[in-house]
Formats: C-alpha cells, structure tokens, sequence
C-alpha cells in the first residue's frame, strides 16, 4: 500500500513538473504553445474483455485535454490526458468502465500534404503512456491499470491566427497481462481503444500560421 502510493504520488508530481516546464517555454515570442480540448466517441476492442463481457462498439463520451509545445517548425511534444467512458452491450453482464490515460507524445506537422486547401493542417502524434481503468458498480473491485502507446492524426482549419478547430483519430495500444483469475476482468478492460474527437486548438504563444 505504502509503495503504491509512493509510486502514484512521484508519478503526479513528474506530470505537474513537465506542464510547470511547457508554462515556461510558452514564454518564448517565436514558440507555439497550445491548449487543446476535444469530445467525441470510443470504441474498445472485444479482446480486452474476458468471456461473456461485451462493450457496445460506439460509446460516449471520450474527451481530451492538451498542452501542445512545437519547438521546431515542424518538431513538436504534447501532453494530454484523455477520460473515456464505455458500458456493456445488450444482451451481456451490466457494466460501465471509466478508461483514463495519460500519454506523452512526440508531434510531427504534416501540413505540406493539405497545403492544396488553405488555413487546413496535419499533424501525425504518438508516444507512449499510462493507462488506469475503473470499473464502476458491482464490479468496482477490478480497477488494474497499464502501461500504453497511442498514435493518432489531427486535421486542423485555422479559423484565426489563434484558434484552429480538428478532428483526431487515435488508436491506444494497451500493454497488460491476462487477467488471472478470469473473475478479476469482471466488468474490466485490459485492450486497446480507437477514439474519434472533434476539438479546438488555441494558439497561447506565437502565431498558429506564422510559420507556413
């Protein structure tokens, strides 16, 4: 118990020492500094649940939170913090699952492939991250968590200088064990998940087109 906290109370305060670091990049007049929000839908893979539990395939919500740094014109880093809920299919065990997970990425701006529409961008996104789940109702002993790697891509249109609206796709691979014994997967999920988000992007330092 005692190591359990140790280790949950190092891991918070290394996220608020990478955000306290990204607050003071965005100092910078030539960086970009960004903060993102985005809500959309989840659909977990059926190998993360053990026999006779079922998701259904689309599931609401799945929200993001971001704090994006590109310290090259084309090289970035993000951190965010992503919270899905899914629950069970008809016709299977009730359950609900609170999926949370925290990832560090690297971000790479891919615009030169939609430099045909104006004000639109890419960026492609990936790296690795921790995943905790928790189960809610009857089941809400079976929390278990693990460790991650996402990838994903943004379409973004720059509505201002300032502020850019996208959409993501990402898939989030989970690394985790079998559950042992089957019963401790009762109502919980050790898979992976794709996410489709609709969000917005403000420019907090620097300017989101300067560079094209």
């Amino acid at each position: 118990m005692t190591s359990s906290f140790k280790l949950n109370t190092n891991f918070w305060l290394a996220i608020a020492f990478l955000i306290y670091s990204f607050s003071g990049f965005s100092q910078g007049d030539t960086s970009t500094f960004k903060a993102q929000f985005a809500l959309g839908v989840n659909s977990p893979s059926s190998s993360g649940f053990v026999e006779d539990f079922e998701s259904n395939s689309i599931n609401f919500p799945t929200i993001n939170l971001g704090l994006q740094y590109m310290f090259k014109q084309r090289l970035g880093v993000k951190l965010d913090l992503g919270y899905n809920r899914f629950a069970n299919a008809d016709n299977t065990p009730e359950f609900k699952v609170n999926y949370t997970r925290i990832n560090a990425q690297a971000v790479y701006d891919a615009s030169v492939i939609t430099s045909f529409v104006d004000n639109l961008g890419a960026f492609v996104h990936a790296g690795p991250g921790f995943t905790m789940i928790k189960p809610l109702g009857d089941y809400g002993n079976n929390k278990t968590s693990y460790l991650n790697a996402m990838a994903g891509i943004e379409l973004h249109y720059g509505v201002s200088d300032k502020l850019s609206i996208y959409v993501d796709a990402s898939y989030v691979k989970g690394f985790s064990k079998d559950f042992s014994p089957v019963t401790s997967g009762f109502g919980s999920f050790n898979g992976d998940i794709l996410t489709l988000t609709f969000g917005a992007s403000i420019s907090l330092s620097g300017c989101y087109y300067c560079g094209d």
